[in-house]
C-alpha cells in the first residue's frame, strides 16, 4: 500500500474579532431559536366585534348603540361629540346629523366613542362628499350638505328604494313651485318619534323641522341616509308629482294633482280602518 505525502495543516485560529463575531453570531442564533417558539405561542391578536348602523338611523340612535357595544354609561357618546373633532361642513355647526355613515365597523376593546364617530363621518365624506354628489347638487341648486338633507328625507319617506327617485321627484317639484314640503318625517323627527299618524296639532308646531308650516328643506339632515337615497336625490325620476301617499306596503301611489291625491288618502284611511277593526274583532275574540 503506497502512502501519498501530505504536508502538515495548519489549525486556523481565529482572531479577537472573529472570536466576538463568533460569539455574537452564537447568541444571536440561540436568540432566534428561543424567539421562534415564542412568536408562535404569543398573544392571538383581538378580534373586532361588528357595530352595524342601518340606513335611516338617527344621531341618537347611533350614539346610544355605540353606548351600548363600548359598555358606557348612556349619554357618552353624545357627549364625545363636542371633542371629537369630526370633519364636518360648515353648515353642520357640529352637528354630525346624516354624516354617521349607515356601514359595519370594526369594534375592539381599544374602541373610543370619538374614534368610531370620526370612521362613521370620514366614511360618510368618502362616499357622499363626492364630486359627482357635489356636481348634482349645484344642477339643482342645493350643496352637498342641502343635497344630505334631501337625501336623509328621502331615507325617511320612501317605503323602498325602487320609491325613492320618485319620492325625490316630488321635493323637486314642490321646491321649484316654492310649496311646503309637507312631510310627515321631518314632523316625527322633531318630535323625536316614528309614526304614520300626523295629526293636524302636530302640523301646528312650533319647531324649525315642521315643514308643514315652513318652506324648503329642514335646517339639518333628520337620518343617516344610504348611497341609493343620495343618488336619488341628486338624480331623481323624471315625473310632474307633487303628492304621494303609503296606501299599503308596497302600494305608494304618487299624484301630479291634489284631487287625485285625496283618493288615494282615503283608501288609505278606508284600510286602516278596516285593519283597525280587524285588530279590535280579534282582541275581543281573544278575551
Amino acid at each position: 500500500m503506497s502512502h501519498e505525502y501530505r504536508p502538515p495543516q495548519r489549525r486556523s485560529r481565529l482572531t479577537r474579532r472573529g472570536r466576538l463575531a463568533l460569539f455574537f453570531g452564537t447568541l444571536i442564533a440561540l436568540g432566534a431559536a428561543v424567539l421562534i417558539p415564542m412568536l408562535g405561542g404569543g398573544e392571538v391578536p383581538e378580534k373586532p366585534s361588528r357595530l352595524v348602523i342601518p340606513e335611516g338611523w338617527r344621531a341618537t340612535q347611533v350614539y346610544a348603540a355605540v353606548d351600548r357595544e363600548l359598555k358606557l354609561p348612556q349619554g357618552s357618546t353624545k357627549t364625545a361629540v363636542a371633542t371629537a373633532g369630526l370633519d364636518l361642513p360648515a353648515e353642520a355647526k357640529g352637528n354630525p346629523e346624516g354624516y354617521l355613515f349607515p356601514a359595519t365597523y370594526p369594534v375592539t376593546s381599544k374602541s373610543t366613542p370619538a374614534a368610531l364617530l370620526a370612521y362613521m363621518v370620514r366614511t360618510a365624506n368618502e362616499k357622499l362628499a363626492t364630486k359627482a354628489v357635489a356636481d348634482g347638487g349645484k344642477a339643482h341648486g342645493m350643496t352637498p350638505y342641502q343635497t344630505a338633507t334631501l337625501a336623509s328625507v328621502i331615507e325617511a319617506e320612501a317605503e323602498n328604494r325602487a320609491d325613492m327617485g320618485k319620492v325625490a321627484r316630488v321635493v323637486h317639484n314642490r321646491l321649484a313651485k316654492s310649496m311646503p314640503l309637507q312631510m310627515d318625517s321631518t314632523i316625527n323627527y322633531a318630535l323625536n318619534r316614528n309614526t304614520v299618524d300626523t295629526t293636524l296639532s302636530d302640523t301646528r308646531i312650533d319647531s324649525p323641522f315642521n315643514t308643514y308650516e315652513r318652506q324648503g328643506l329642514p335646517p339639518t339632515p333628520i337620518d343617516s341616509p344610504g348611497l341609493e337615497a343620495m343618488a336619488a336625490a341628486v338624480a331623481p325620476t323624471p315625473g310632474d308629482w307633487l303628492f304621494f301617499v303609503t296606501v299599503k306596503p308596497g302600494d305608494t301611489r304618487f299624484s301630479a294633482t291634489y284631487e287625485e291625491h285625496k283618493k288615494h288618502v282615503a283608501d288609505f284611511n278606508r284600510i286602516r280602518a278596516h285593519a283597525g277593526s280587524r285588530a279590535g274583532q280579534g282582541a275581543a275574540a281573544g278575551k
